[in-house]
């Protein structure tokens, strides 16, 4: 760059000093001018005469030293571009040995990592080279020594006479003989210590499971109690001359003793729903405190009407207990019905919470899927509140599983839960013993006894009833009958056929707890007495 610099510098700088001249000339002929006009006398002037052109002098320029000072300044830039070029060359010759060096080093340490390479191919060779040798020994070693072993069998043979598989044979004979005793003691004892484990472990399980499933669930049957803040709230309740209990027994269908407790007030209906709707509606009034005939009316048509959506929150709760959260929100509203209904007494919130809780357990000791246990064992009795009145609870239970898309497992569980159909697998099977413990456990299930003992006399008259039964009994109470054919006059093929139609009018005509299980037997017995 300074070489273009100081060319342009020598090129531009003459210009300047010509113009410079320029004007400087150009200014003395016009004072020369001023001064002819100011000694000219002032009266005499002429009109009309043309002023003179002024003279322009060129000026007198030094070629001679301009040149000297080009030159000069010519030698100096040439000098500085000799300078810039030779320190550009060095520069890059410098580079250019960096350059080659670092070509050298990487050459070198190529070169020592190929030796490198080299040396460990040539030990992986003698390596493989000495593995051959050995194999070849070894397979030479085997051959050998299966031609020793065939020679000292034929001696062998030769010497006993026999041959190798009759040796085998009598050898296995006598140490089968000899430890056969042996053996059959060892499984004798292997058995009954594994019964016995078997039977403690059983019983560690159930007795476990039990414990779990008990719940502090508190059933109201018949009666539901509502508590009063004091004593003085009787008085409202019963109104003047009576008028407020009257109503509100007549509007709500059920009986109110305030005689049971000065702080409380019982409810009495054989309709569990009715009930409730009462023991709301005087909460409410209670805690309102205007207890008259219109404002009873009011609120008992108020609960009526939230009815559903408490159904659907004992559902949600009862799912919420057990540990499902993902069930259809008409399915819950189904579930909360459980809250009203019973089966012989037993509230079936009280059986499902039991019976889960107890499936969940035996689930996890036995390693089965818990969560099919849990859905089964929760829906298991969903049957009983669908509202369908066509079928058993078990068919209307497998139809409200199959309509919300529950899992086919899930399905069997309900469908095999009173083993109308084989077991499936162990799930199913979980459900049905999860079942059976909550219903039959002492305390869990009653009836009245004049009731009960109608239901075993007809249980045995439905099956008296038929041509060919000899005898019928209602046993365990109640849940199986068992029907003795006389063998002269019937077929082994009416044993079949007659469980089934004494079935089908147990279910039509009967009502009766769990489930009832035919059992027909036809027995030929012939004696003789030899003399």
């Amino acid at each position: 760059m300074s070489f273009f610099s100081n060319l342009s510098t020598l090129f531009g700088t003459p210009s300047q000093p010509n113009q410079q001249t320029q004007k400087k000339e150009f200014k003395k002929p016009k004072q020369k001018f001023n001064k002819q006009n100011k000694q000219q006398p002032q009266g005499k002037k002429q009109q009309n005469q043309p002023k003179p052109a002024p003279v322009i002098v060129q000026p007198k320029v030094d070629t001679s030293e301009i040149m000297r000072e080009a030159k000069a300044k010519a030698r100096e830039i040439i000098l500085e571009a000799k300078d810039e070029a030779l320190a550009l060359r060095s520069k890059t010759e410098n580079q250019q040995r960096q350059i080659a060096r670092q070509i050298e080093d990487q050459q070198r340490e190529l070169n020592r990592k190929l030796d490198k390479i080299d040396f460990k191919l040539s030990k992986i060779e003698d390596k493989e080279e000495k593995l051959v040798k050995e194999n070849k020994i070894i397979e030479k070693t085997k051959k050998d020594l299966d031609k020793t072993r065939d020679k000292v069998l034929e001696r062998l043979e030769k010497v006993s006479g026999m041959t190798k598989d009759e040796a085998k044979s009598i050898l296995v004979d006598g140490v089968e003989k000899k430890i056969s005793k042996q053996l059959a003691q060892l499984v004798r004892q292997k058995e009954e210590e594994a019964k016995a484990q078997a039977d403690t472990k059983v019983q560690e399980i159930i007795v476990d499971a039990m414990k779990h499933g008990a719940t502090d669930y508190v059933a109201e049957y018949t009666v539901s109690t509502v508590a009063l803040p004091s004593e003085e709230a009787k008085g409202k309740i019963i109104g003047k001359s009576g008028r407020n209990i009257h109503t509100f027994e007549r509007y709500t269908g059920v009986d109110v003793d305030l005689d049971y407790s000065a702080t409380e007030v019982r409810l009495s209906c054989f309709d569990p729903v009715r009930r409730e709707v009462a023991r709301i509606a005087l909460q409410r009034l209670i805690k309102d405190g205007r207890i008259q005939p219109t404002r009873i009316e009011e609120v008992v048509d108020k609960v009526r009407s939230e009815i559903d959506k408490i159904t659907f929150e004992a559902g949600k709760k009862l799912c919420f207990d057990v540990g499902v959260y993902n069930l259809p929100n008409e399915l819950m509203k189904m579930l909360g019905r459980f809250k009203y209904r019973f089966s012989y007494g037993q509230n079936l919130i009280k059986h499902t919470l039991e019976e889960t809780r107890i499936g969940i357990k035996l689930a996890h000791e036995v390693g089965a899927d818990v969560n099919i246990v849990k859905l089964g064992c929760l829906l298991h009795d969903i049957g009983k509140v669908s509202g369908d009145e066509e079928g058993s609870h078990v068919e209307l239970g497998v139809k409200v599983a199959k309509k919300y898309n529950m899992p086919q497992a899930v399905v069997d569980c309900i469908a095999q839960h009173h083993e109308d159909e084989p077991f499936s697998g162990v799930d199913q099977m979980l459900v049905y013993i999860a079942d059976a413990i909550s219903g039959a456990r002492p305390g869990a299930r009653y009836e009245n006894h004049d009731e009960y003992v109608k239901r075993l006399h007809a249980l045995e008259d439905i099956a008296s009833a038929y041509k060919g039964v000899r005898e019928a009994y209602a046993i365990q109470a109640g849940r199986e009958i068992r029907v003795l054919l006389n063998p002269e006059i019937t077929k082994d093929d009416d044993v079949t056929i007659l469980a089934v139609k004494i079935r089908d009018e147990i279910k039509e005509k009967m009502t009766y707890p769990g489930t009832v299980t035919v059992n027909v037997i036809r027995e030929l017995r012939d004696g003789k007495v030899a003399t």
